[in-house]
């Protein structure tokens, strides 16, 4: 894969499927949203995010833009459309789709997530035929994003693989009682009624708790049927040369998660 600052997932897609994770170095962006920013949400220069996005689309050899989207904590996942993806990028009005995740069966065209402490999760096929990428923070886990995802697919979930990238980890993400209520109202069955309890440890306040996403996430894709999980081991809190994060720097960038079909 081209580039230095990206991601390689360690994990055993097809090799029909590419996939990477970017950094937050490589790009044009100064503070504090130095350098690879890829949001234009942020508080960045428009000309900045726009030359980030370039210069990712060109080294990731890609034929299309990435489908981006205007997340918002919720659980829809929308199809990734060529039309769409490039009127967002040009920033034609009206046709940036909100959703919190994206899937598409077409070569070439890739999903794409922005996260900083919240978890990206990007899916595929056995075969290499279909692909998604999620943005899963606390609300959406609890909501039940990755279940939208795994939806999406027309394969059993036995037949999926799922690949948990860069996120908070649980000594970093102190949370109320509120979220873990919101997790065991989620609750399956019991068996996974009892890995949402083992993701929660006393926290350093009364009634607060540290949070580990990537066992909420594992512990939901397991009651899904989701076997083939990897990654959900890098922290974005601790690694700060490689990784923005919201909960340690506030104003900062976002980093980007794809996946698509090579073409």
């Amino acid at each position: 894969m081209s580039g230095s600052h990206l991601i390689s997932p360690d994990w055993p897609a097809p090799s029909c499927v590419s996939a990477v994770i970017t950094t937050r170095e490589g790009g044009v962006s100064q503070e504090p949203w130095a350098s690879w920013n890829l949001a234009g949400h942020v508080g960045d220069r428009p000309e900045a995010v726009a030359e980030n996005r370039r210069r990712l689309q060109e080294a990731l050899a890609l034929p299309h833009p990435p489908q981006w989207l205007e997340q918002i904590h919720g659980t829809s996942i929308v199809e990734a459309s060529v039309v769409d993806a490039g009127l967002a990028e040009a920033g034609a009005a009206g046709r940036v789709l909100t959703a919190d995740g994206c899937h598409t069966r077409q070569p070439g065209l890739a999903c794409a997530v922005l996260t900083a402490d919240c978890l990206p999760v990007l899916f595929c096929n056995k075969k290499g035929t279909h692909v998604a990428a999620v943005h899963a923070g606390w609300r959406g886990l609890a909501k039940g994003i990755l279940a939208s995802a795994v939806a999406r697919f027309q394969e059993p979930s036995a037949e999926l693989m799922a690949y948990l990238g860069p996120a908070l980890s649980q000594p970093h993400f102190e949370v109320g009682v509120e979220v873990l209520e919101a997790f065991f109202e989620s609750a399956r069955n019991e068996v996974h009624n009892e890995a949402i309890a083992s993701a929660f440890q006393p926290g350093g306040r009364p009634l607060h708790f540290q949070a580990d996403l990537f066992a909420l996430a594992r512990a939901e894709l397991a009651a899904l049927g989701v076997t083939s999980v990897y990654g959900g081991h890098e922290c974005t809190f601790i690694d700060k040369a490689r990784f923005y994060s919201y909960r340690r720097d506030g104003t900062t960038g976002r980093m980007a998660s794809l996946i698509w079909i090579n073409p």
